[in-house]
């Protein structure tokens, strides 16, 4: 029973381990893959990309060194928060990052648009006379 409640023995440090910047960066590379994998499955599929193998690939690293890389560093929980942390403050970035390209990309889209529209429109629309200009020319005309 006292062996019952002792806590897992911790693993033991890899020979390779990971270190913890790198090991955040690879678990962004992981989320972001895993949320686009979700969404377009198929697209990865048809391209035979391997979304797990190319991020390994990315980091230099393989799936055993990976594995037991997070392992140790999951046992510290306190340690691991920190890890996530700084993952989260890099997605995070990223997202701003990003959302402010996207931004000014769609504005540019629909000044283009908008340009396409109103070149539409002059090339398009009648020219507007007055009627009283065009009763006074069928009159010169007419006398």
């Amino acid at each position: 029973m006292v062996f019952a409640c002792q806590r897992e023995k911790r693993p033991e440090r890899p020979d390779n381990l990971i270190s913890k910047e790198k090991m955040a960066d690879v678990l962004i590379d992981m989320f972001i893959v895993n949320s686009a994998k979700g969404v377009n499955k198929r697209v990865l599929e048809r391209n035979g990309v391997n979304p797990e193998t190319y991020i390994l690939d990315k980091h230099g690293i393989d799936s055993l060194q990976f594995a037991q890389s997070n392992a140790y560093y999951a046992y510290d929980i306190e340690g691991y928060k920190k890890i996530m942390d700084d993952v989260a403050g890099k997605i995070e970035r990223q997202k701003v990052k990003y959302d402010s390209i996207n931004k000014v990309e769609e504005a540019e889209r629909k000044r283009k648009n908008d340009s396409v529209k109103a070149a539409t429109r002059a090339k398009y629309s009648k020219p507007k006379v007055k009627i009283d200009s065009a009763k006074a020319a069928l009159e010169k005309t007419s006398n």
